[in-house]
């Protein structure tokens, strides 16, 4: 799988992410399916929910980085940096999930899941053949 596609598989993931969690903060969604089942005001699924939104933006800005679809740019070095971070991130919240209580919860590990591995096909080296 090459890294635009993977790019853009990714995007198109987090799009739904972003919309599920602006779902949440308009209670389409209620909030107590989310989180672990742990947010009990409205006041903690706003702070929770906004965090996680801008989350998200940031991770799809930063691949849009990466494929030099926005003229402002951080290095290639910190992108990648940045990436690995989130795949690391990604590693713990599928193992975290794993072992969720809800069936709901443990259905996102195989969300966290796809999305490490993207990372990784986003990173990996490329297998250039030299002449």
């Amino acid at each position: 799988m090459n890294i635009n596609y993977s790019i853009k598989l990714f995007l198109g993931l987090l799009f739904s992410i972003i919309l599920f969690h602006v779902c949440i903060v308009v209670k389409i969604i209620p909030y107590h399916i989310a989180w672990g089942g742990q947010l009990t005001t409205d006041n903690e699924m706003y702070v929770f929910e906004s965090i996680s939104i801008l989350i998200n933006v940031f991770l799809s800005w930063i691949l849009l980085m990466k494929i030099d679809l926005v003229k402002f740019k951080f290095s290639t070095k910190t992108i990648n940096v940045i990436l690995w971070f989130f795949f690391g991130l990604f590693i713990l919240n599928t193992v975290g999930n794993i072992f969720a209580k809800s069936n709901f919860e443990k259905f996102f590990a195989i969300l966290t899941a796809l999305f490490a591995i993207l990372i990784w096909n986003i990173l990996k080296p490329s297998k250039k053949t030299s002449n």
